[in-house]
């Protein structure tokens, strides 16, 4: 297995120079102290996909070293190997789906106490299907003056599909990257609100596919096309590069992008065992520190360094696919079909719009997508979901890392929501694809408002669901 390691250099100084424009704008010494990390040689596991890229930023920038921590970065066959991997110890910390803190917490599939105190990225999703299929939806979608599809696009121009599969006697499977993955739960969205049921998970049957329409099963991102032009799954919900690499080969359609089933929802965080985290506050806080300025490089003066952070990411150590394909939703552009580019300036969001602070309302709402399928067999009370989250992510430590950010001159006060209660306003219905509102005071009141699914008092096994 590949890894990227920055030889260990001795330290010089155990001091921060700060840049001479910071300086304009506050009193006070010329430098800042440097933690003192209780561990400075770290391994830092990953998934070869674009949104990892704040970590490879912060390796390639040097901010990893200027923290004083020396740093691997080590790239993982699946989303489970990193999680165990840090788990036992054998990574400090890694790249993970948003889910997979919460769900190792409270014990689904695996168990272990994960925080986060940092959000990776917004968005930079789609659900790409088969050409057959995508030329059997055309029928259903609309189409403005230019002959070209109408976004965002519905999942109920996929029912007759699916029907006509299940009219052949075919099984209609799409694939997705982990059970506890944004992915799944942003297809499961997708396709809900369309009225195609996704399936529920048990106790007693972890598949996913009770009553399902359409079969939804783990396939891991770089083998998303080829499993797609192998005809195995029609479809797929992955992060990028993989929807554009559908494109670029000619297999497959994007049909919607994330951004489009929730406005800047949240995607990734960096996460680490509370144990690890207790044991080295300190360089908890470095790292925070070396990731909140990774992201701001990847967003600063209107993303004028994502060329730039292409060219990284393209590098076989880290994403490992072609450029060309990268820039197509890294630069601000999404391309749906060959010649259907059009311009999603958002679609990758690694700082704005607070990108990179862990909100408790984007746990809250991960966890309600979790009881929705039935992975959280039982009711829980709004409390519980408040209580879930607030031991999960940690705002604390983030803002204390962005207060030392911002005495340093890296970071400005207003990019910071320092008198948040770490909950965002009530997403508006507007900003879903079903047109129904999020708030996350309420995660019950959300439950039971949503058409498919379970409600507040319902199992899995229950004949009335």
């Amino acid at each position: 297995m590949s890894v990227i390691k920055r030889s260990i250099i001795p330290q010089l100084t155990a001091t921060l120079l700060v840049s001479a424009a910071a300086l304009l704008s506050f009193s006070g010494d010329a430098f800042a102290e440097m933690l003192d990390v209780e561990k400075d040689e770290l391994r830092l596991g990953f998934i070869k996909l674009t949104d990892m890229a704040p970590l490879a930023i912060a390796y390639e920038k040097g901010y990893f070293e200027d923290e004083g921590l020396y740093v691997t970065l080590e790239p993982q066959a699946n989303w489970k190997v990193l999680l165990d991997r840090t788990i036992t110890g054998e990574l400090d910390g890694a790249h993970m789906l948003a889910g997979q803190p919460l769900a190792a917490t409270i014990g689904y599939g695996t168990k272990a106490h994960i925080i986060t105190p940092f959000s990776m990225d917004l968005n930079g999703n789609g659900i790409t299907v088969s050409n057959e299929v995508w030329e059997m939806m055309k029928p259903y979608i609309a189409y403005d003056e230019a002959d070209k599809p109408i976004h965002p696009i519905s999942a109920a121009a996929l029912k007759p599909v699916i029907e006509q599969f299940k009219a052949d006697s075919k099984t209609f499977n799409m694939g997705m990257v982990f059970p506890v993955s944004t992915h799944n739960y942003e297809l499961r969205y997708w396709l809900a609100a369309g009225g195609i049921h996704p399936g529920f998970y048990s106790p007693s049957d972890t598949s996913g596919q009770i009553d399902a329409e359409a079969y939804l099963s783990v396939t891991p991102p770089p083998q998303m096309p080829s499993t797609l032009e192998a005809g195995t799954i029609h479809g797929y919900s992955v992060g990028e590069p993989w929807n554009q690499a559908a494109v670029f080969k000619g297999i497959g359609v994007p049909v919607i992008t994330d951004f489009e089933i929730w406005k800047n929802n949240p995607e990734k965080v960096f996460g680490l065992t509370k144990e690890f985290t207790e044991k080295y506050p300190n360089t908890t806080l470095a790292l925070t520190k070396a990731l909140i300025r990774a992201a701001k490089w990847l967003d600063e003066n209107d993303n004028a360094n994502r060329a730039e952070a292409v060219e990284i990411l393209a590098r076989s150590e880290y994403v490992g696919a072609d450029e060309e394909v990268i820039a197509a939703s890294m630069t601000g552009t999404f391309e749906y079909e060959k010649g259907d580019r059009r311009a999603v300036p958002d679609f990758n969001v690694f700082y704005r719009y607070n990108a990179t602070f862990p909100f408790y309302s984007d746990a809250v709402w991960y966890l309600t997508q979790m009881r929705r399928w039935g992975q959280i067999a039982e009711q829980k009370d709004d409390a519980w979901y408040q209580d879930v989250a607030k031991s999960v992510y940690r705002p604390d430590i983030y803002l204390q890392a962005a207060k030392m950010l911002m005495d340093e001159g890296y970071v400005s006060e207003a990019e910071v929501p320092w008198n948040s209660n770490g909950y965002k306003a009530p997403t508006p219905a507007s900003d879903f694809i079903d047109g129904i509102a999020f708030d996350a005071n309420k995660p019950n009141a959300y439950l039971d408002s949503l058409q498919i699914g379970l409600k507040t008092d319902q199992l899995v096994e229950q004949d009335d669901r």
